[in-house]
C-alpha cells in the first residue's frame, strides 16, 4: 500500500488482537504503538501525533466508548477505526454518530482491517494536509510566474523541464523574487503534485528548534515537547520539501540534513525508531553560496548534493518590461478579492516605476499595488500622485548613472546620455521603435546618438 510510515495507535485489552494487528500493519511498514486498556490509550493519543487508531469498543475500566468521546472532546480528530465484538453491533453504530470512522467485527480479516485502514489513511493525510495548508498558506500567494521578459519565459521553460523528473532544484534569487512559486510550479509539474508540498523557511526557525522541526520529536525530547510530532521530512514522504533559505542553517544542521538527504532515513529528535521517507527536495536562497562555501558557512558536500538542477529567478529591476503586466495582475485580484474600483496609471508613471530598482522586488510591487488601491481606488494615477520615495528613488537612480569622479560637465553629460540610451534600449530588447517612443525621441536622431555610443540595435519590428 502507499501509506509508508504511518503510525497506527491500537487499544485493544486482548494481547491477542494486538499482536495480530501489530503484524499486520508492520508487513506495511507502518509505526505500531500499543495501549492495553482505555486509560493508557488515551494517554498515548493524547501525546502521541498518530495517523490511525484503533479502538476496541469493550474492555475493563474506561470503554472504547468512552475514549472515542474524550478524544473527540480534546479535539483529536485522528480517524478511530472501532473494534466491534459479535453482538454489539448497535454499540458500534453508535460509535460511528460519535465520529469513530468505521467499525470491523471479529474474528479479524486480514483484507477488511487493510482496506478500512487504507481508506482512514486517506482521510488523515487529507486532514494532515488541510492544517498544513491553513498554517501556511497565504490569500495571496500567486500561482503563476508571471512575465513575458525573456528571463521569465526562460524560467518557465526550465520549470517545465525539471517538474516532471525526479531531479533536486536548488532556486537562488533576492528576497521578494518569487522563489517559492517557481517551487510550487515544480512541484505541480511533477508526479508528486497529488499531495501537497511541505514548506519549512530555515531563516525563520530558531536554530535550536530546526532539527525538531525537520525530523520530528517524541514526548519529552526537550522542555516543552508535551507530546511527539511529526516532522516536516516526514509528512513530505511521497511529496516535495521545500528547504527555503538554506543557507541559514547551522553548519552542525548541515550535517544532519546531509546524512538524512543521501540516506532518507532519519530518527526523531529524542527517539531511535528509524523512519525511512521518498522525498523529493527543492531548496532556495537568496545568498551566494559559493560564497558562503568560500567563507566556510556552508558545506561543499551539501551543496553538490542539493545543485542538482540550478534555477536563478531575475530581480525584477531586470525585467522592467514585466511590471505593467505584474501591476494589472495584482490589480485584478485586488478588484477581485475585495471588491475595489480599478486604479489605472497613466503612461508617465509606469515609465517611472519601470526604471524604479525596486529593491523588494515582486513582494515590493504588490505591496504597492495595495497601498494604491487604498489611497487611489478608482482614479487614474499620474506621477504626481505616487509616493515620494518612489520619485526620489528614480532621480537618485538617474545621478548614479554618472561615476563620481566625473567632473567635466560635458563629459558627464556624455556618460548619463550612454548609460540612459544603454539602459533603455534594454528594456526594449533592443528595438528602436519601441525605444523612440519610449523615450520621446525622433526616430532618425536616436540612430545617431546609439552610433555615436556604439550601441546595436534592430529595427523596429
Amino acid at each position: 500500500m502507499m501509506h509508508t510510515n504511518a503510525s497506527i495507535l491500537i487499544i485493544d485489552d486482548e494481547q491477542d488482537i494486538r499482536l495480530s494487528l501489530r503484524g499486520i500493519f508492520e508487513d506495511e511498514d507502518w509505526q505500531v504503538a500499543e495501549a492495553g486498556n482505555g486509560t493508557e490509550g488515551l494517554g498515548l493519543a493524547l501525546d502521541g501525533d498518530f495517523d490511525l487508531i484503533f479502538l476496541d469498543i469493550w474492555m475493563p475500566g474506561m470503554d472504547g466508548m468512552a475514549v472515542l468521546c474524550a478524544l473527540r472532546d480534546k479535539g483529536v480528530d485522528t480517524p478511530v477505526i472501532m473494534i466491534s465484538g459479535h453482538g454489539n453491533i448497535e454499540t458500534a453504530v453508535t460509535a460511528l454518530k460519535n465520529g469513530a470512522f468505521d467499525f470491523i467485527e471479529k474474528p479479524l480479516s486480514l483484507d477488511n482491517v487493510l482496506v478500512t485502514a487504507g481508506k482512514a489513511l486517506e482521510l488523515s493525510l487529507l486532514k494532515r494536509e488541510n492544517r498544513e495548508l491553513r498554517s501556511r498558506i497565504q490569500p495571496d500567494e500567486s500561482p503563476t510566474i508571471t512575465g513575458s521578459s525573456p528571463g521569465i519565459v526562460r524560467l518557465r521553460e526550465l520549470v517545465a523541464q525539471v517538474g516532471p523528473t525526479e531531479a533536486w532544484v536548488l532556486i537562488t534569487g533576492e528576497n521578494g523574487t518569487g522563489k517559492e512559486i517557481a517551487a510550487r510550479a515544480i512541484h505541480r509539474a511533477s508526479k508528486r503534485a497529488a499531495k501537497e508540498m511541505i514548506c519549512v523557511n530555515c531563516a525563520a526557525i530558531p536554530e535550536e528548534l530546526i532539527e525538531s522541526e525537520l525530523f520530528g520529536h517524541e514526548k519529552g525530547a526537550f522542555t516543552g515537547a508535551d507530546k511527539a510530532k511529526k516532522g516536516k521530512f516526514e509528512l513530505a514522504d511521497k511529496s516535495t520539501l521545500f528547504l527555503d533559505e538554506i543557507a541559514d542553517m547551522s553548519l552542525k544542521t548541515q550535517a544532519k540534513i546531509l546524512r538524512i538527504l543521501q540516506e532518507q532515513k532519519f530518527e526523531r529528535v529524542g527517539g531511535t525508531k528509524t523512519f525511512k521517507v521518498d522525498v523529493r527536495v527543492i531548496a532556495a536562497t537568496n545568498k551566494d553560496l559559493v560564497q558562503e562555501m568560500v567563507e566556510g558557512r556552508f558545506r561543499q558536500d551539501l551543496y553538490y548534493r542539493l545543485n542538482v538542477f540550478p534555477l536563478s529567478v531575475p530581480p525584477l529591476r531586470e525585467r522592467a518590461e514585466d511590471i505593467p503586466e505584474m501591476i494589472e495582475f495584482f490589480s485584478r485580484r485586488m478588484i477581485e478579492e475585495q471588491s475595489l474600483k480599478p486604479v489605472r496609471f497613466d503612461r508617465e508613471s509606469l515609465d517611472l516605476l519601470k526604471r524604479y530598482a525596486w529593491p523588494g522586488n515582486v513582494r515590493e510591487l504588490k505591496n504597492f499595488v495595495e497601498r494604491l488601491f487604498i489611497l487611489y481606488q478608482g482614479q487614474e494615477v499620474n506621477v504626481s500622485m505616487l509616493p515620494p520615495e518612489y520619485r526620489a528613488s528614480v532621480a537618485l537612480d538617474t545621478l548614479a548613472m554618472v561615476p563620481d569622479g566625473i567632473t567635466d560637465f560635458k563629459e558627464a553629460r556624455a556618460r548619463f546620455e550612454e548609460a540612459f540610451l544603454r539602459r533603455e534600449l534594454a528594456r526594449a530588447d533592443g528595438n528602436v521603435a519601441r525605444m523612440s517612443e519610449n523615450i520621446g525621441l525622433e526616430r532618425t536622431y536616436l540612430y545617431r546618438k546609439l552610433k555615436t555610443y556604439g550601441l546595436g540595435a534592430e529595427e523596429g519590428r
